[in-house]
């Protein structure tokens, strides 16, 4: 792919996100930072992508919302005329018990985590398709293939990821659109950060590494997927978890 591409993430406001971004961010190319209750984030994430030479566009709408999301991409489309990357990475936990879990906590983490990837993958495919062009990345976790006590909604949702990519990448294959999943283990955020220290203890016991990923892993394993040399790779899972999970 020669032309200067046009790149969105959403969930880019901080975290593994802003890891994509800035990743992906490099002079010519337009990086789309969605955000959605973090301006001030966001702004950091523009400043960083525009600090690698990339040309920052901010973008505030509800990835769970139908009616904004393909306003927004209508918007992004009117723009720049393309769209040559979508990584769906916007998402939520609500944690909980089974027993105490209620409905809006499950429907909450489903309709951001699951139902907004299908809805921004579906408000930009068209126009990939007219391309003959396009890298989807769908940001999942190791939770979605190990379960975890107290998430079962956001395993759902993460579990979900996996069988829409696979299911995307037999679709679009034929159109030259490669669709994939990059799975993160535990990675270093601002939500790692406030755990208690004996959590953080008990976290890194089940991690064979010995230490918590960082975003910029997790954006290595995205770079690599939308560049032209990932071209024949599509459907796949990449678990980026320092051996939590291996399969």
């Amino acid at each position: 792919m020669t032309e200067k591409r046009v790149i969105v993430v959403t969930g880019a406001s901080r975290g593994i996100g802003r890891g994509i971004a800035v990743a992906l961010a490099e002079p010519g190319c337009t990086v789309v930072v969605n955000y959605s209750t973090s301006p001030d984030a966001a702004q950091e994430t523009a400043a960083a992508v525009e600090a690698k030479g990339g040309a920052p566009q901010l973008c505030r709408f509800d990835v769970s919302d139908p009616e904004a999301t393909k306003e927004a991409f209508k918007e992004i489309a009117k723009t720049h005329n393309r769209v040559d990357v979508l990584v769906n990475n916007a998402g939520v936990a609500r944690d909980n018990l089974l027993a105490l879990m209620k409905a809006g906590e499950w429907d909450t983490v489903l309709n951001t985590n699951l139902k907004g990837a299908f809805l921004c993958s579906q408000a930009v495919v068209k126009m990939m398709m007219r391309q003959k062009y396009g890298r989807i990345i769908n940001i999942t976790s190791v939770v979605g293939v190990i379960g975890n006590a107290g998430q079962c909604n956001y395993a759902a949702a993460k579990a979900g990821i996996i069988g829409l990519t696979r299911s995307m990448a037999r679709e679009l294959i034929s159109r030259n659109i490669t669709v994939n999943a990059v799975a993160p283990g535990f990675i270093e955020t601002d939500m790692t950060h406030k755990l208690p220290e004996k959590v953080k203890e008990e976290l890194l016991s089940q991690i064979p590494a010995g230490r918590y990923g960082t975003p910029e892993e997790v954006a290595a394993a995205v770079k690599f997927l939308v560049s032209d040399q990932a071209g024949y790779i599509t459907g796949q899972v990449i678990h980026v978890n320092g051996g939590m999970f291996m399969g």
